[in-house]
């Protein structure tokens, strides 16, 4: 009998070190095929390193860079989901079609409350 545990790593070192490659495969694929994700990575990247500078405290130079990551790992999951839905079926199914969209509604979800993060981070910063 097939145990599908058998297919399952056993773990240490061996098992992070794959982890590892499979992580940087996912992400070397998100740049090559996915311009949503190659776009919040420009956008993402230059408030990263403007992330110190704006932020007045620890907190707040977190908060600047968490809600920056928190798009890409929306983004990541999003493009994942889409790639599951392509791969069943490439015809408009209804349940396939609304999973897509759920996701993207996650990923604006997401780019709101980054941009409500940053707008009043700078807010406290330089505002009257």
């Amino acid at each position: 009998m097939n145990d599908i545990s058998s297919m399952k790593s056993r773990g240490g070192l061996l098992r992070v070190w794959k982890a590892l490659g499979y992580s940087l495969q996912g992400l070397r694929a998100a740049v090559r095929n996915e311009a949503a994700f190659r776009q919040e990575l420009a956008l993402g990247l230059p408030l990263l390193l403007a992330a110190p500078w704006v932020g007045r405290s620890g907190p707040e130079v977190l908060a600047l860079v968490g809600v920056v990551l928190l798009i890409w790992v929306v983004e990541l999951l999003n493009s994942a989901l889409e790639a599951l839905a392509d791969a069943i079926s490439l015809e408009r199914r209804e349940l396939l079609g609304r999973a897509k969209d759920l996701g993207s509604a996650a990923v604006l979800f997401t780019l709101l409350f980054a941009a409500a993060v940053w707008g009043w981070v700078i807010w406290q910063r330089w505002g009257p």
